[in-house]
């Protein structure tokens, strides 16, 4: 058997542990699969005092990650600091200096630096692995990269935060608000006390910078992203979608127009018969396009300890075997720059709801604000009389720019018969 690949990780938190804890209770299997020893003989890690359930001996601890670099006796860095700058970049690209793999679960700075990085990877000719930066368990890297690499790819789109994705369900299933289920995802774990980064849709945008570049050969571009957030996405929504026969999902899009191409994060609308509504909980699911292949789907777990750390391991036993790819597919050379699609050129049928006030002649203002922008409706919800109160008025539109449509409801949003901000949703007709 070979000689042993040697492993440093940084970083031993929830990811961390749990990478540990595979290669150690499961090194004969790894052992077996790789045809050489897999051992960790390094740990960056402040906090000693963690019982991580495995025995430590023999391994080395360092206080500071950004001397795993210089040691001599380390094949592979496994960066779980996590962060777009700071210590997680300077670690990765000491490592890559000095001839080191990497592997991470880092998607935020894959998201910011992953076109540099990958450069830097490619030309020392070493391995950065990052199975883990997306939907966790699922092997979504390795799918596109291997498994897709003989398609044209058109679109590729998911849930991709599980966070959000048991809000909606939960919303959905029990009637409660956005705040009530947000608070109990914090207290199940779920969500981070500061949940900004899961509700307002950038977890899910840096993972579509990166499905993006995989998808169609382009430089990992994250400030091209259009990213909104679930936490305007009220009971309401959530009941006429059902009625209107949809689900309400957070999607990260990437799709190849002729107009250039589109990264999107936000709440959409899907068929309840496509296989997307089907996902639930915090599970995520990535569906991907091709030209020989169709459509493919992928669903399992996004986060959490075994399902990360196993992604993690993935890539630490490419390395193992001695099998390389280019970090996002092709050549680093050869990745395009991103050439994006209009902000407002998306193209599409969408769904409106207006908080108006119940009297003679809002319809036919607000029907008037549409013509001006020639968006047309295909039909209009109103349940209910409260003569002088105020009712909810659901609109759906045939297919529109966004770009005309967000003209319209900036018109209507000014009429005084309308009492809230008014709520637009993207419809997607995915057939599967």
């Amino acid at each position: 058997m070979s000689e042993a690949l040697k492993v440093a990780i940084a970083g031993l938190g929830t990811v961390g542990g749990g990478t540990l804890k595979i290669i150690i209770e499961n090194k004969d299997l790894l052992a077996q699969r790789c045809g050489r020893p897999v051992e960790v003989v390094a740990v960056a890690e402040r906090n000693r005092d963690v019982d991580h359930g495995v025995p430590m001996d023999g391994i080395e601890w360092f206080d500071d990650a950004a001397k795993l670099p210089e040691q001599d006796n380390i094949d592979v860095i496994v960066e779980l600091i996590g962060g777009s700058g700071g210590i997680a970049k300077t670690l990765v690209e000491r490592a890559i200096a000095k001839n080191k793999h990497v592997v991470t679960a880092n998607k935020a700075l894959l998201a910011h630096h992953g076109a540099a990085l990958g450069r830097a990877a490619d030309g020392a000719g070493v391995t950065l692995g990052y199975e883990a930066a997306v939907a966790g368990g699922i092997p979504i890297i390795k799918a596109m990269r291997e498994g897709l690499a003989a398609n044209n790819i058109s679109q590729v789109y998911g849930i991709l935060n599980g966070t959000c994705n048991y809000i909606l369900t939960t919303m959905r299933e029990t009637g409660r608000d956005f705040e009530d289920v947000l608070k109990e995802a914090q207290d199940l774990g779920y969500a981070e006390a500061d949940p900004s980064f899961d509700v307002d849709g950038v977890d899910a945008a840096h993972k579509v910078a990166i499905l993006t570049s995989l998808a169609f050969g382009t430089e990992v571009n994250f400030d091209e992203v259009n990213i909104e957030g679930i936490r305007h996405v009220s009971p309401v929504d959530i009941e006429f979608a059902e009625e209107l026969g949809y689900r309400i999902k957070l999607l990260g899009m990437a799709v190849k127009t002729e107009n250039g191409i589109e990264q999107n994060v936000q709440p959409c609308m899907v068929p309840k018969a496509a296989a997307i509504a089907k996902v639930e909980g915090v599970f995520n699911a990535v569906v991907v396009d091709g030209d020989y292949i169709d459509t493919t789907v992928y669903e399992g777990r996004g986060a959490g300890e075994g399902p990360t750390a196993s992604a993690v391991v993935s890539d630490i036993i490419d390395i193992a075997r001695g099998r390389t790819q280019p970090t996002f597919g092709v050549p680093a050379d050869a990745l395009k720059p991103l050439e994006p699609a209009p902000m407002g050129s998306h193209c599409g049928p969408y769904y409106v709801r207006l908080m108006v006030l119940d009297r003679p002649g809002v319809f036919a203002d607000i029907a008037s604000a549409l013509s001006e922008h020639e968006v047309s409706m295909e039909s209009v919800i109103q349940r209910g009389r409260a003569p002088g109160g105020t009712v909810p008025l659901v609109l759906t539109l045939h297919e529109t720019e966004k770009s005309a449509m967000s003209a319209a409801l900036k018109t209507i949003g000014a009429l005084d018969s309308v009492v809230e901000e008014p709520r637009m949703i993207r419809i997607e007709t995915f057939s599967y």
